[in-house]
């Protein structure tokens, strides 16, 4: 009872002690969250690796709203992903030599990198060993453990050359695939009781085909679901130094850390709800819409149930409509306008078309109604984001919804290592260190015989 009582006492007084007013930050001229007044991020670094585009500066000195584009290594996610899809083949792999590299694998070169991509897939003895006998109740943590337990059997953890840290970005690229297949699988056979699936990776397959055998098995899927799941992870390869957890890699690396740690960071930072979880939440209220909407084609019925969302009265009364908005993308997201277009394929293969149709309408009934909000306020524009079409896309493939953040960082492990190469090679490195504005009171120290 004392130890209850302590904790709450602690609880209480933390409330007040860690309460600082939001006038504040205006006061002392803070951006907080580290963005500016119009909500764009504050400009902390430079990069040569990723573009996020949504504004189109003027000679004003204004911003215009533009439809969205992400530019890897200078290179449109667009004509990546229709050119692969053209040639009917996967890009993941094209995809993640680009970034490393900063240009486009001829042949020879694609065909040489994809062959050691899936030879350094496997799990060595010990690293199976340890996902089986750690366990846990969620993948993320599994595969931060796992990557932090891998540290350990490398004999140049600590080595930050370039060439090893080239080494170790295509090894731990090659092995989140079978990592994250094998807790899941270990997860779901403790925790549900289903029988335990260890499958080796297939080296004649490409890496989103290789992560749908290990986890469903031969038979379990097909060449669409392979096609769609290799456009998601092409799209959630890179997103730009400013995104949450690539900014934690990049933090954590200008300290001089080890490979390992600083991407095990960036897990922690992925695995948050406002992050990487972000499609987890929008999985919830499409459920739930889906199931309090009766007429899914009525204009009015959606529009009114959606007010009833943004009024805190339904669903989880946090006023929020999940999947719609962006930091940066206002007119589009160049990632949901992508997987939006395969997601109409792959729902026509699986016969949910209803459902497909549903959340389209919603889509563009979800914008309307947080645009007429926003504009008492803001004339910013509004758009859904890849969250709102991902988990969807992620659900008619038949992936449980336990790996749909893991699939992010399976994905984002290629921008984490990039940018982390990039950190480490600057010619005038420097530790990044922000500063916070103490405004706390001066208080006298009392003895603890007169407290």
């Amino acid at each position: 009872m004392k130890e209850k009582f302590l904790v709450y006492k602690l609880s209480e007084t933390i409330k007040n002690t860690c309460k600082i007013e939001s006038q504040l930050f205006e006061t002392f001229n803070v951006k907080r969250g580290l963005r500016n007044a119009d909500h764009t991020g504050v400009l902390v670094g430079l990069t040569k690796i990723g573009d996020v585009l949504g504004y189109e500066y003027l000679e004003n000195g204004s911003l215009k709203p533009i439809p969205g584009k992400l530019l890897y290594r200078g290179i449109d996610i667009e004509d990546l992903v229709h050119n692969a899809q053209k040639e009917q083949r996967t890009g993941f792999e094209e995809t993640i030599y680009l970034l490393l590299s900063g240009y486009l694998p001829d042949t020879e070169e694609l065909s040489d990198f994809s062959r050691l991509l899936s030879e350094s897939m496997a799990l060595e003895k010990q690293t199976k060993i340890a996902i089986m006998e750690l366990e846990g109740h969620d993948v993320m943590n599994i595969l931060a453990r796992t990557v932090l337990e891998m540290y350990t059997y490398d004999s140049k953890a600590d080595d930050t050359s370039r060439d090893n840290l080239i080494r170790q970005s295509i090894d731990l690229i090659a092995k989140f695939p079978a990592i994250i297949a094998y807790a899941y699988n270990m997860l779901s056979h403790s925790a549900k009781g289903k029988s335990l699936h260890i499958r080796h990776p297939n080296e004649n397959f490409s890496i989103a085909e290789n992560f749908l055998y290990m986890m469903k098995g031969s038979g379990g899927y097909t060449e669409l679901d392979v096609r769609v799941l290799d456009l998601a992870m092409i799209i959630h390869a890179e997103h730009g130094g400013g995104n949450n957890s690539t900014f934690t890699v990049r933090v954590t690396s200008s300290t001089g850390t080890d490979t390992y740690s600083s991407i095990a960071a960036g897990i922690g930072s992925l695995k948050g709800p406002l992050h990487g979880g972000a499609n987890l939440q929008v999985g919830r209220m499409l459920k739930h819409l889906a199931k309090e909407i009766k007429n899914w084609t009525d204009i009015n019925e959606i529009d009114a149930y959606l007010q009833r969302i943004l009024n805190k009265d339904v669903f989880d009364k946090k006023g929020l409509i999940y999947g719609i908005g962006h930091a940066v993308y206002t007119v589009s997201d160049p990632r949901a306008v992508l997987l939006k277009e395969m997601a109409y394929e792959l729902a026509k293969e699986k016969g949910r078309e209803k459902e497909y149709n549903f959340l389209n309408l919603l889509e563009e009934r979800a914008i309307h109604a947080v645009l007429n909000r926003k504009n008492a306020r803001t004339k910013k524009q509004v758009c859904a984001n890849v969250d709102f079409y991902s988990g969807f896309v992620y659900d008619m493939i038949g992936l449980p919804k336990e790996v749909y953040t893991p699939l992010f960082a399976m994905s984002r492990i290629v921008g984490w290592c990039t940018h982390r190469i990039e950190e480490l090679n600057f010619d005038d490195r420097r530790i990044i260190r922000p500063a916070y504005k103490n405004i706390g009171e001066v208080m006298p120290f009392t003895p603890l015989k007169d407290r």
